[in-house]
């Protein structure tokens, strides 16, 4: 049975990312999630097929010492079928003045990632054929057969793909389009042209859900990534309500009633079909779906302009979340800054990565919007472009202009470092409040958080501005020294960073 028909075949409802999640005093039934069986998905983890005797020991040795000592913390998480490196793809310039075409340098660069440790891949809105500049539309891809090459390509080294798809935006400037859709005046304008179109418009949702389905049908792809155009009802500065809308849900500022309906009916779709759902909505955001789960990942940080805020404002956020601080909005002190935030919270920064974002995409002439002219990021990543056509190259719109030639190297420096605590069938213990590790109190504006699995490791986090000493009750090492003696006092310099192993 080749890939495409198995995925039209679907599957038994797999959970991929779910977990276990809960106060650590608080004890629930919860049914284990079910191993996924659609090409491309993970295989059974070494848990449930390598671990011996003695390493469930050891495991539950480590598991015990957490239960033992660690009386109280933010969040307690059983973690399964995480995969958190990931990689948004820059394809190519779209609009442009041909299809982007996959080739030679898109083979290097998945051989890099690959080698980088990168798992899944998701590629945005340059995908499809948003303009209609080549017969097609915002859910058809710009050059079908290339991106079939392409997926190819990314399952060839091992890793996933997830296609941008979503459920709020379309474009005004599309014939199929329909304003009764829209609440008025609800767009993002200009260049983008991007009205949001209402979860609870009937209309919309027959148009949008069998092409959405049609996407996963034709490009054998492993789940699709949800850039949602999401306005929590607290904060609809919009009230009235589009033409074609049905008022069908108790709508309150806590919950959102119709998108969470939409929501979890794509969700439970790309899950009978063994795939994988990320979402995204800018700043901080979440969706109020009343616990209701609708989504594997979800991605934060836009348009955040402080990086404490965002970690503040996602760290007890449903797992699993994928932080990517915006370079253009938040400033930080440095690469290392993006994993001081992350880390500690069971989170890993997004990478941006493919081929180099040139900004051309802003001068191209766009015959559905005559006069028309990106004058924001791509302009000045244009302008960068060709000061810089030999690099460093931008890659994605999350990057600074100029960009960091360093994060990359951190990356994966920090991913090697991140990848055995979230290892399937780990305990995270998240923000430690009160605990038997430590032999005298954390220091303040300092965090610990600890991950036990056949290795126990505790991650050290100091996010104030002055160095600080942690001394923790047993013996540590460094897992960036793994040589080294082991210690229990610990220097964390001013927004720093260290990850330990338990020695014994």
């Amino acid at each position: 049975m080749n890939r495409r028909q198995f995925l039209k075949t679907g599957t038994t409802a797999a959970a991929a990312g779910a977990a276990i999640s809960l106060p650590i005093n608080t004890i629930q039934a919860t049914d284990s999630p079910a191993a996924k069986t659609a090409a491309g998905a993970s295989k059974t983890s070494a848990i449930l097929a390598r671990y011996t005797a003695e390493d469930h020991r050891r495991r539950l040795t480590r598991i015990g010492i957490c239960t033992q000592k660690i009386r109280q913390c933010l969040r307690k998480h059983l973690i399964t079928d995480y995969l958190p490196a990931q990689c948004v793809y820059n394809m190519g310039e779209y609009p442009s003045r041909k299809p982007w075409e996959p080739g030679e340098y898109d083979e290097q660069e998945l051989d890099r990632l690959k080698d980088h440790g990168i798992q899944l891949i998701h590629v945005m809105d340059e995908w499809n054929d948003r303009y209609g500049l080549f017969g097609g539309n915002k859910l058809t891809a710009v050059n079908p057969e290339g991106f079939r090459r392409f997926v190819a390509m990314v399952h060839k080294r091992g890793m996933k793909i997830l296609a941008y798809a979503s459920s709020g935006y379309f474009a005004g400037h599309d014939p199929d389009y329909r304003k009764e859709w829209s609440r008025p005046g609800d767009a993002i304008g200009g260049w983008w042209d991007l009205p949001r179109c209402s979860p609870a418009s009937p209309g919309w949702r027959a148009y949008f859900l069998p092409r959405m389905v049609q996407i996963l049908e034709d490009y054998e792809l492993d789940g699709l990534y949800n850039d949602w155009g999401y306005v929590p009802n607290a904060a609809k500065r919009i009230q009235e309500p589009a033409q074609d809308e049905m008022v069908a849900f108790k709508e309150t500022p806590q919950y959102d009633g119709a998108m969470t309906d939409l929501l979890y009916l794509i969700y439970s779709e790309v899950k009978r079909r063994g795939g994988i759902y990320k979402m995204h909505a800018d700043r901080t955001n979440e969706p109020l779906t009343g616990g209701l789960k609708v989504y594997d990942y979800l991605w934060v940080g836009e348009n955040v302009e402080n990086a404490d805020g965002l970690r503040n404002a996602t760290k007890n956020h449903t797992p699993y979340v994928v932080p990517c601080i915006q370079g253009t909005s938040a400033k930080v002190e440095g690469e290392s800054e993006h994993f001081l935030h992350s880390i500690p919270y069971m989170q890993f920064p997004l990478l941006q990565g493919g081929r180099p974002l040139t900004g051309e995409r802003a001068v191209i002439l766009i015959p559905r919007l005559p006069g028309v002219q990106e004058k924001g990021f791509y302009r000045k990543a244009w302008e960068y472009y060709q000061a810089h056509p030999n690099g460093p190259y931008i890659y994605g719109g999350w990057d600074p202009i100029p960009p960091n030639g360093g994060m990359r190297p951190a990356h994966a420096r920090w991913l090697k470092q991140y990848l055995p605590l979230v290892e399937d069938g780990t305990w995270a213990y998240l923000e430690i409040a009160d605990s038997d590790l430590f032999a005298t109190p954390l220091p303040k504006d300092c965090v610990a958080s600890a991950f036990a699995n056949r290795d126990l490791h505790l991650v050290l986090a100091n996010y104030g501005q002055s160095p600080q000493q942690v001394e923790t009750a047993d013996a540590y090492v460094p897992v960036d020294d793994l040589a080294a003696a082991p210690a229990k006092r610990w220097q964390l310099p001013k927004r720093s960073l260290r990850i330990l192993r338990y020695s014994v």
